[in-house]
């Protein structure tokens, strides 16, 4: 039986590419390139730097497919650790960069998912507030915690998973990502203090 691309694994769709099949390299763009671009939108806050990440990525992958080793682990984690150095090349050559845009229906999942929503306006305005202060606080992160909160928060990888992407030991990955949550946490309640005093502070000169 055929294997048509749509149906094809990751490792089927790049012999497919590695033969000169376009159909093939199209198929496994659409099915990955959004994940790549999230996470460098997320470790960068730029949009510009994610789709040249993005595209960068893809063209390493027809340039060096050869360079796969599906023992090592699967093409997505390939995908990642490209996009990765990528990104940390730009962060080194490019700073400062663009803080991070507003994503409709982006919610930055363990921080967002708890707060509130629905119809109501003011609910949706605090929710917005929320995941923007998360997004920045993210981005404010060394480069080495922020990677692994955006691989296993953000994208919901298992340690191991994110441990592929990183090229390290899953005890580093646990290790960094409790020290991140920690940093995150603080950040995320001094930015709540600070609105709080700035909202205390206007009613006070609204009642004046």
């Amino acid at each position: 039986m055929t294997i048509g691309p749509a149906t094809a694994s990751d490792d089927e769709l790049l012999r497919l590419i590695q033969a000169g099949d376009e159909d093939a390299f199209a198929a496994l763009y659409r099915r990955r390139q959004g994940a790549i671009y999230r996470f460098a939108l997320r470790m960068s806050g730029s949009e510009e730097v994610a789709e040249d990440v993005t595209q960068e990525v893809f063209m390493t992958l027809l340039r060096e497919a050869g360079r796969y080793d599906a023992a090592r682990g699967p093409l997505a984690s390939y995908l990642f650790g490209i996009a990765r150095h990528q990104v940390l090349r730009r962060l080194g050559r490019d700073r400062p960069l663009v803080p991070i845009v507003d994503e409709a229906g982006d919610g930055e999942g363990f921080c967002a998912q708890s707060l509130a929503g629905g119809g109501d306006p003011l609910a949706d305005l605090t929710r917005q507030e929320t995941i923007g202060a998360v997004r920045q606080a993210v981005l404010a992160l060394p480069a080495h915690y922020r990677e692994v909160v955006v691989l296993c928060e953000l994208h919901e990888m298992t340690y191991a998973e994110c441990a592929l992407v990183l090229d390290c030991a899953v005890g580093t990955v646990r290790s960094r990502l409790h020290r991140a949550r920690a940093l995150l946490l603080t950040r995320l309640r001094a930015a709540e203090a600070t609105d709080s005093a700035r909202r205390g502070a206007d009613r006070a000169r609204c009642i004046v």
